[in-house]
């Protein structure tokens, strides 16, 4: 086979698996903000990967859930980053002051409800 005919035709299969295997994942939207903004501030300026690992992780749960509100246990935030419970819990203490999350509990033993803060969402509006 030529050497063109051979690079056509592995494009033609590489075009083929894109579709089978990429199009049918289900993608989840990021603000801009986040990627541009959020990621080199909380890793970079804050140190602190894992909490945006953790954002990123409530972020597509409550895409995924089409919720403003979703309970997870620190256990559960465990399994979903692959972190400590101990790290979960030090990344949501920044996200909380920060101001990039709320934490609701009806009770103290209870499984917190989170919810994001996009603020700015708020100022693009204006």
């Amino acid at each position: 086979m030529p050497p063109a005919d051979y690079l056509r035709a592995l494009e033609e299969q590489q075009a083929i698996y894109g579709v089978l295997r990429y199009s049918a994942m289900e993608h989840i939207p990021i603000d801009e903000y986040v990627i541009d903004v959020l990621l080199p501030d909380v890793t970079g300026h804050d140190h602190a990967p894992t909490a945006f690992l953790v954002y990123i992780v409530l972020w597509t749960a409550l895409y995924r859930g089409e919720q403003k509100r979703i309970a997870l246990s620190l256990e559960n935030l465990s399994e979903r980053t692959g972190l400590s419970k101990s790290g979960v819990q030090s990344a949501v203490r920044l996200l909380q002051r920060r101001g990039l999350i709320k934490v609701f509990k009806d009770r103290p033993t209870a499984v917190p409800g989170y919810e994001l803060v996009r603020h700015w969402v708020r100022r693009r509006a204006r």
